[in-house]
């Protein structure tokens, strides 16, 4: 492996580009996000966890849960990593991030 200084660092050009960076508007990073943030997913294989399900919903805790159909507290042991996901949970976290209007006609229903 190669070392180098501090200086060296410095010295280097960046491979930035900051005018394409600051040209990066809300809407990009939004969109972006809903592209990348899987958290590790695996296309069509693994869910994405509970707290990326949310955050892409811009739901809370609560509101989550109650659109799950599940307790607050179980959806908080399922962010939280304190309890393992069992196969239904990720069928339904798959749903949910992928058609959460289909889940809240089932769950109006």
């Amino acid at each position: 492996m190669a070392r180098m200084t501090l200086a060296e660092i410095k010295a280097r050009p960046s491979t930035i580009d900051w005018t394409r960076v600051n040209a990066t508007t809300d809407g990009d990073i939004d969109r972006q996000a809903k592209e990348d943030d899987t958290e590790g997913e695996l296309p069509g294989l693994a869910a994405p966890s509970p707290a990326t399900v949310r955050r892409h919903l811009k739901l809370t805790q609560k509101d989550i849960a109650a659109l799950a159909g599940v307790p607050v507290a179980t959806w908080r042991n399922w962010e939280q990593g304190r309890v393992r996901l069992d196969p239904a949970v990720q069928t339904l976290l798959r749903v949910l991030w992928r058609e959460p209007d289909a889940v809240r006609r089932a769950m109006a229903a």
